[in-house]
């Protein structure tokens, strides 16, 4: 496991691009608003992929706090995609985004994912931001509109994704090996800090995963070691970031 610091956000000469991405289980807001903040500020994320995020009452001005809380601006997600939201710094230029519904089992929540393409540097790249089903197979059905969704991105020219959120699955877990067997799982990739995401207080479970597809590479994922008071305050996740590399859409591939 890499214990150098995770790389610094560049772009290179060739026009790919270092990029820094952040999962994060935010719990609505409900908990330190000021330690989730800071929590993320120290991440230096381009790129963060929320769940959980407030979807009710005044949700977008929740959203905007903490995207101008955590020097970020908000890309898109929040309620429209019941309850995954987009953050970005000003690196990314927006292309397009989309938000998701997920078909519905009755009795359970609805889901959905936040999505968008962007273009840092050079590299053009597609963001999503998911948080599963508590049910298994819900969540197995959930895992397969991911790919597809990214797959339609690389059909529509898209050749590059990131994709992040609570899985509620473990590696071990069908849904979560349905994902890995198609995409490059960051902590497993490039292991880097912590492994676990759940919970603060007594991390035993892996729940929570970037994943990247073929041709990016993976520089480095997992918990970043951070104070303790903070990650306990913000919310009952841990967060989860990566440092990727996107090859610039003149490099070949």
């Amino acid at each position: 496991m890499a214990t150098d610091p995770l790389p610094p956000s560049a772009t290179e000469p060739d026009g790919s691009a270092v990029v820094r991405v952040l999962s994060y289980n935010i719990r609505s807001m409900r908990d330190d608003r000021e330690a989730l903040a800071r929590v993320i500020r120290a991440c230096e994320p381009d790129l963060v992929l929320i769940q959980e995020a407030p979807r009710f009452f005044r949700w977008r001005k929740k959203a905007a706090w903490l995207a101008a809380h955590s020097d970020l601006v908000v890309l898109g997600g929040g309620a429209p995609a019941a309850g995954p939201l987009l953050l970005c710094s000003l690196r990314a230029t927006v292309e397009h985004t989309e938000d998701v519904l997920l078909p519905r089992t009755p009795g359970l929540h609805q889901r959905g994912f936040a999505t968008a393409v962007v273009r840092i540097g050079g590299a053009r790249l597609g963001v999503l931001s998911c948080h599963l089903s508590l049910q298994a197979d819900e969540r197995y059905e959930q895992a397969g509109l991911l790919l597809e969704h990214l797959e339609g991105w690389r059909a529509r020219g898209v050749a590059h994704a990131i994709a992040g959120g609570d899985l509620n699955d473990r590696p071990d877990g069908r849904t979560f090996r349905r994902l890995a067997g198609e995409l490059q799982d960051g902590w497993a990739t490039a292991p880097w800090g912590g492994e676990f995401t759940s919970v603060p207080s007594d991390p035993h479970q892996r729940i929570d995963a970037i994943f990247a597809t073929e041709g990016v590479e993976v520089l480095g994922c997992g918990v970043p070691e951070l104070p303790g008071a903070d990650l306990r305050a913000a919310t009952d996740h841990l967060p989860v970031v990566g440092a990727v590399r996107v090859p610039g859409e003149g490099a070949r591939r």
